[in-house]
């Protein structure tokens, strides 16, 4: 079973749903009560929607709306669980004391973390720039994963302390003091190298060091020192003043989103909250920033947001970084394209749908007699087919019987569904095959079409076109692509990938397009351009051309 999972949706319907105590750290960058013309980023009608009910009060609605919603974050944290809240001047008082101490207990707060942002912007004639966010750290527990963290040191202090640098090796070190601090230790006190002095180490200790090459004597008499390598040391110990990390706004990170978190940022909160193989959780995904960040370092994850544009553009992210070691995630959109889903992996689908079902999906893809998963315990075949014939459903009885007899006569003489089968739709001989064992032998197999569980719709239509302009220099051509959609739900964006690769995927160069032209130069040889556009509901479609570039143009 899938655990990866991106959900558009109303975040606080969707936690009330999941299992309490199931996630191991939460971070959320939720909308903040600032001024409102920079509420709205994606556009979409979902974000908007939330926009206008986060809105119809001041202060106090703002508050009652994320309050619920952390309600429900501290019963899906785990006891040894962390939450982390990222919020900026205009609220963090409010949230703190009405909603973070009253859940989480003012006893459970660790930190408040002060990221430096931005440098100041302009004159601010009546007060300081406001430079800097907030993220609250709370534990909801004494006892919660934390893993010390550290920052280089300076320059100055490496220039200062670590003056010297082995001959052999070309390792920086510095000489420490080896002198204990605490004068009334008889045990370790003792002459070394002709100096008497109440020593750190035992004399055996002291003795071994030395002979490893780590103790140094200036000159006969002087006190000994230890060789402190740069090399060996962590640096400093992190503190709650970040003013290290630097925003995206012109680094390679920068999306198009803005407000666009760093990935440094969460990597040190991941880092530090959680372990490997723990369970991340972002309510509002926004940019993607936390679920790139926690696949990148194994862990596994769920994100949930309004905003379609969100939760493809995180997608996008994700297949973005993509390599042998990616572990599959599934995305819960409000619509499905059937050409998808009906010519998806087989494996994949049956896994997908059943979990779509509230089902439970088997762990192993073969001899499992044609039994996909189970729901309460009542068997499920899922088929990613049209038109399922009668011989679909003599195989299934078969293997319900062959499975678990004892269920199967349970379930007849109780007149309950003995079980499930999914597909696309079913032809006349299974409809009438399923009544006729309803109506003479009293047994229930109920049949359940795929847009029955999910909503289907039509992927967007795409059309490209294109224009070359040959540049000065030789052989070099600048090509205009000029890229269609059109969606009865409203087309919301493209990308591009400009060097696509079919077996590696579409990796995107360009993330975030609204108006689908893009220029690009491209030197002689054979190319592969493909872009994306992404509709209201989720919903995408590809298009591709290969161009061959030389003397001239061609598409190929």
């Amino acid at each position: 079973m899938c655990v990866n999972k991106l959900i558009l949706g109303d975040n606080l319907e969707i936690m009330k749903k999941m299992a309490g105590e199931s996630v191991d750290l939460i971070y959320l960058d939720p909308p903040f009560f600032s001024n409102r013309n920079y509420e709205v980023i994606w556009g979409d009608k979902g974000e908007i929607r939330s926009f206008q009910d986060r809105w119809s009060g001041g202060i106090d609605h703002y508050i009652g709306w994320l309050k619920e919603r952390v309600e429900e974050m501290h019963r899906i944290l785990k006891p040894t669980g962390s939450i982390f809240l990222h919020c900026d001047w205009h609220a963090n008082a409010y949230i703190r004391v009405h909603i973070l101490d009253r859940i989480f207990g003012e006893d459970n707060f660790r930190n408040e973390i002060i990221w430096k942002r931005t440098n100041a912007k302009g004159l601010a004639f009546t007060r300081l720039a406001h430079n800097n966010d907030s993220i609250f750290y709370y534990t909801k527990s004494d006892t919660f994963i934390f893993n010390r963290q550290y920052v280089p040191h300076s320059e100055k202090y490496l220039s200062d302390f670590y003056k010297h640098t082995e001959p052999e090796t070309g390792r920086l070190y510095q000489l420490d003091n080896l002198t204990n601090p605490n004068k009334d230790r008889p045990n370790l006190t003792y002459e070394f190298l002709g100096v008497t002095r109440v020593w750190r180490w035992t004399k055996e200790r002291m003795q071994e060091a030395f002979e490893n090459g780590l103790i140094i004597q200036s000159k006969q008499g002087a006190v000994p020192r230890l060789k402190r390598y740069l090399d060996e040391q962590e640096g400093n110990p992190l503190d709650d003043n970040w003013l290290d990390i630097i925003n995206v706004q012109s680094s390679k990170e920068k999306i198009g989103y803005p407000t666009q978190k760093p990935e440094a940022l969460l990597e040190r909160i991941v880092k530090m909250a959680s372990n490997e193989g723990d369970t991340i959780f972002d309510p509002f995904v926004g940019g993607g920033t936390t679920i790139a960040v926690a696949e990148k370092l194994n862990r596994k994850w769920i994100g949930i947001d309004q905003s379609p544009m969100a939760v493809k553009v995180t997608e996008l992210r994700l297949e973005k970084q993509r390599n042998l070691f990616t572990q599959p995630y599934t995305t819960q959109l409000h619509k499905y394209d059937y050409d998808t889903l009906r010519y998806k992996d087989a494996f994949e689908f049956e896994d997908w749908i059943i979990q779509q079902f509230g089902g439970t999906s088997n762990t192993k893809q073969r001899g499992d007699l044609g039994l996909d998963g189970k729901i309460n315990g009542i068997p499920i075949q899922a088929k990613r087919s049209d038109n399922i014939g009668r011989n679909v459903i003599d195989n299934f009885l078969s293997a319900i019987k062959r499975a678990d007899k004892k269920l199967y006569d349970k379930n007849i003489k109780e007149k309950s569904p003995i079980g499930y089968i999914i597909a696309f739709s079913f032809g006349k001989g299974a409809i009438e095959e399923v009544a006729r064992l309803k109506l003479k032998e009293d047994t229930i197999i109920e049949l359940v079409k795929v847009e029955d569980i999910v909503p289907i719709s039509k992927k967007p239509n795409l059309t490209l076109d294109m224009t070359a302009m040959q540049k000065t220099k030789k052989d070099i051509w600048e090509i205009e692509f000029s890229a269609k959609g059109e969606s009865e739900a409203g087309v919301e964006f493209y990308s591009w990938d400009f060097a696509y690769n079919a077996e590696v995927g579409f990796r995107a160069e360009v993330m975030i397009d609204k108006t689908g032209s893009q220029k690009r130069s491209f030197k002689a040889g054979t190319h592969t351009v493909a872009v994306k556009v992404f509709d209201n509901d989720g919903l995408e479609n590809i298009e591709v051309v290969k161009l061959q570039v030389n003397g001239d143009v061609e598409q190929v």
